[in-house]
């Protein structure tokens, strides 16, 4: 396990930070010592969450002027969106879409540096059952076609991850499975070694301008996972 507490020197503004991945990547933040702001329409709900220790910019996701404050003065954006239902504001036109989309507009305006993204196993692949909740893979590809439009250009960087299905547990106790080319249908990850990676994004050499698949392979601990970067750049 990495103990350096100063290995990244920017702000970090989290959406979508009151999910249950989202949690976890400010854990981890908040583990290598990283200064975290969180971007959250439930602003009472953040606070318990995380206390008076993460500074907390209440808006929605729907709001270019909300976003705009949340994004200012950070030097990197970790978004862990997702929508929760078929229609209305919380569905995956407006959220895994839109709402992603505003984010990295907004975020490039401010001089944002570097985007990490949660996204999902099984985006290219529009016959996926998932695709029957409102398109949401459909959504999330579109997404992340915007994101590496963006954040593609120099100096600008950016780290997108395709988790399999989420499960809860604690970060570094399986050994991974990395792919590109969305060939992957189906496996488990935990949310916090989705984190974890995202985490590390901020400052791997390895991380920029990847796409990658992640599942769990078998469990067995890990001292980090910053090996897993340097297979996707072999």
């Amino acid at each position: 396990m990495m103990d350096t507490k100063t290995v990244y020197k920017g702000k970090v503004l989290v959406a979508g930070a009151t999910g249950k991945t989202g949690q976890w990547v400010v854990k981890r933040l908040l583990h290598y010592g990283i200064a975290v702001r969180v971007f959250s329409r439930q602003s009472d709900k953040a606070l318990r969450m995380f206390g008076e220790g993460v500074e907390i910019v209440n808006g929605k996701i729907q709001s270019t002027s909300d976003i705009a404050r949340a994004v200012k003065g950070c030097d990197a954006v970790i978004s862990a969106l997702g929508s929760s239902s078929y229609s209305g504001e919380s569905s995956p036109a407006e959220v895994d879409r839109d709402g992603v989309m505003r984010l990295v507009d907004e975020a490039v305006k401010a001089g944002v540096k570097h985007f990490g993204l949660v996204s999902s196993l099984g985006v290219t692949k529009w016959y996926h059952p998932l695709n029957l909740f409102a398109g949401v893979l459909q959504k999330k590809w579109e997404a992340e076609e915007h994101v590496r439009e963006v954040f593609s250009k120099q100096p600008l960087s950016y780290t997108i991850v395709r988790p399999g299905g989420l499960k809860d547990g604690e970060p570094l106790q399986h050994k991974l499975h990395v792919d590109t080319g969305d060939s992957l249908w189906s496996g488990w990850i935990n949310r916090s070694d989705v984190a974890e990676l995202l985490v590390l994004s901020l400052w791997l050499e390895t991380a920029k301008n990847k796409t990658f698949e992640v599942i769990n392979e078998t469990e067995q601990e890990q001292s980090g996972l910053e090996q897993y970067y340097a297979l996707l750049s072999e």
